[in-house]
C-alpha cells in the first residue's frame, strides 16, 4: 500500500437476477422426481401454462469466435489471484427439470442453470490447472440462498482447497435470508430452507472466516492475509435483515472497522485489496440504485485517503471496469458471472508495489466435456449452444417487455422480432465485455432504429442506449503500473 495521501475529490446490471427483485414463494416442499440428461438439456421455451410466445428463428453466427489473449507473465514480486463471481449454484436435488425450472432458465437473466453442475466442475478443474495463490469468490454463490445449495457448494470448494489452493468468499445479495429459495417440482417453485448470516459464516468457515486476521462484528466482512505483503479486505456489502434486498450498503460500524484495518495494514507495510459483491462505482448508468453501494462516495473517499488503487466486485453479471475519474482515483474491475456465457473468470496479478494486470479466461467447456467422456451435444458444442442460449434468453426479455407495455402494441410481429434480436445481440456482447466489437454493425440494423423510434420510456430502451454509449473498449483486460 502506498503512502497515505489527502482525500481525492469524491465524486448493467440488466434484467439480471443480481439487480432485480424476486417474489417470495410457497413454503411447501415435495421430493423431486428423477430425470435424465436428455430431459435436462431439452429446455423448451415456456411451460405449458404460459401464453408468452418465445419460439424464434435460429440466431445467425455472424461473428467469429473471439480469441483468448494468453496470460501475461506473472509478476516476480506479488500474488496471482483467480477471481470468480455470481456462480449461483443450485443443489441438484432441488430440481426435477420440469416446466417450472425450464421456464426460469429460459426467461431468467442468462444464467445456464441447467448446466451449473458441469460449469462448476469444469471451473474446479480450471482452477487446479491455473494453480493461483488464491481464489476469491465475490458473492452470489447460490441461485437464491438455498441451504442445500450452500452445503453442496461448500463441498465443491473443498475440492479446490484439497488441491492446496486457498479459497475465500463473501456473500452476495442472493445468499442470505432469501425467501425466494425454492425447489422446482413440475410446473411449481416451492419454498425450501434458506440460511441466515451466522449459517453463512459457519458453512464457509474454511473459506476465509476461520483464517481471518480480523472479523467485523457488525457484518460478515473480514481481512485475509494473502502473503507477506498483501491482504484482502473482504467486504460484506449486502442487506439481509430481516430479508435480502438487491441493493448494497455498508454499515457505519463497518466503516470504523475498515479504517482500523487500513491503519493496521499501513503500520505493517501491507497492500490492501478490497473486494465487495456490489459495485463501488456507477458501473451501470441505468441500474445505479440496485448495483452501486449506497452512499458509495463514503467508501471511495475512505479508500482514496489510503491511496488504494483497485476494488474488485461482481453483481452486474457484466464484464466491465472503470476508474473513479479519467485521470485519478481508484479503479474497479467487475468480473462477470461464471454462470452466464461466456462463463469466464478473471486472473489478477497484483504486484507488491500496487501495480496490477487483469485478464479474463472463458471456461473451455468443450474440452472438459471431451475429457469427461460426455455424450451431451450441448456440452460438446458449448460455445455455439451457450451463445444461442444467451441470445434466446435476451430475446425473451424483449418479447416479455413488448407484452407488458402497450406502447409497443402498434408494432408488427416482424418489427418486434427485429427489435428483440438486436437487443439480444448487443446485450450478449455487453455481458462478455465486448460490445465495442459489434456496436457499429448492430446500430445500423432496422431493429436498433426501431428501438430509437418506439422504445422510450421502456427501461430496456434506456439500457440499450447506455450499452452503446459505453462500448468504447474491450473490458476483458487491464494493466496499471
Amino acid at each position: 500500500m502506498k503512502k497515505r495521501t489527502a482525500l481525492y475529490a469524491a465524486l448493467i446490471c440488466t434484467m439480471m437476477t443480481g439487480c432485480s427483485l424476486k417474489s417470495p414463494v410457497s413454503e411447501t416442499v415435495k421430493e423431486p422426481e428423477s430425470t435424465t440428461e436428455t430431459e435436462r438439456a431439452e429446455i423448451p421455451q415456456t411451460p405449458a401454462e404460459t401464453t408468452v410466445p418465445s419460439t424464434i428463428e435460429e440466431f445467425p453466427h455472424e461473428a467469429e469466435e473471439p480469441t483468448v489473449k494468453p496470460p501475461e507473465q506473472k509478476f516476480e514480486e506479488g500474488c496471482r489471484i483467480l477471481l470468480a463471481s455470481d456462480i449461483h449454484y443450485l443443489s441438484r436435488g432441488l430440481t426435477d427439470f420440469g416446466d417450472g425450472f425450464k421456464y426460469k432458465v429460459e426467461h431468467g437473466d442468462g444464467k445456464v442453470v441447467n448446466y451449473i453442475w458441469e460449469i462448476t466442475d469444469a471451473f474446479i478443474e480450471a482452477v487446479k490447472k491455473e494453480d493461483p495463490d488464491l481464489v476469491i469468490l465475490s458473492g452470489d454463490l447460490t441461485l437464491n440462498g438455498e441451504r442445500d445449495s450452500h452445503l453442496d457448494f461448500a463441498k465443491k470448494l473443498k475440492e479446490i482447497e484439497d488441491a492446496g489452493i486457498p479459497v475465500i468468499v463473501i456473500p452476495g445479495n442472493h445468499d442470505i435470508n432469501n425467501t425466494a429459495a425454492a425447489q422446482f417440482t413440475g410446473a411449481q417453485a416451492l419454498g425450501t430452507a434458506h440460511i441466515g448470516p451466522d449459517d453463512f459464516a459457519e458453512i464457509y468457515r474454511d473459506f476465509g472466516y476461520d483464517e481471518a486476521v480480523s472479523r467485523d462484528t457488525a457484518s460478515l466482512s473480514y481481512v485475509y492475509q494473502i502473503d507477506d505483503y498483501n491482504r484482502a479486505l473482504m467486504l460484506d456489502t449486502c442487506q439481509y435483515e430481516p430479508y435480502n434486498q438487491v441493493g448494497g450498503m455498508i454499515r457505519e460500524e463497518t466503516y470504523d472497522w475498515i479504517e482500523n484495518q487500513m491503519e493496521d495494514a499501513w503500520d505493517l507495510g501491507m497492500n490492501v485489496i478490497p473486494v465487495g459483491h456490489h459495485n463501488l462505482l456507477d458501473e451501470s448508468e441505468v441500474y445505479v440504485e440496485d448495483c452501486t453501494i449506497e452512499h458509495s462516495e463514503q467508501l471511495i473517499d475512505q479508500l482514496d485517503s489510503w491511496d488504494v488503487p483497485l476494488f474488485l466486485s461482481g453483481h452486474l453479471h457484466v464484464q466491465h471496469f472503470m476508474r473513479e475519474d479519467e485521470d485519478y482515483g481508484i479503479y474497479e474491475i467487475v468480473t462477470s458471472s461464471l454462470a452466464t456465457p461466456p462463463c469466464q473468470y478473471g486472473m489478477l496479478d497484483y504486484g507488491d508495489d500496487g501495480s496490477f494486470q487483469y485478464h479474463t479466461v472463458p471456461l473451455d467447456m468443450e474440452a472438459w466435456a471431451k475429457e469427461q467422456g460426455s455424450t451431451d451435444k450441448n456440452l460438446l458444442n458449448f460455445k455455439s449452444y451457450s451463445t444461442d442460449f444467451l441470445n434466446r434468453v435476451f430475446y425473451n426479455q424483449a418479447q416479455d417487455e413488448f407484452e407488458r407495455m402497450n406502447q409497443f402494441d402498434s408494432l408488427t410481429k416482424r418489427q418486434k422480432d427485429q427489435m428483440a434480436k438486436v437487443y439480444a445481440e448487443i446485450n450478449a456482447a455487453c455481458y462478455a465485455g465486448k460490445a465495442v466489437e459489434i456496436k457499429d454493425k448492430a446500430t445500423e440494423k432496422d431493429g436498433y432504429k426501431l428501438w430509437g423510434e418506439n422504445g422510450y420510456p421502456s427501461i430496456l430502451s434506456q439500457y440499450l442506449e447506455s450499452i452503446v454509449r459505453d462500448a468504447t473498449k474491450d473490458y476483458n483486460s487491464l494493466k496499471v503500473e
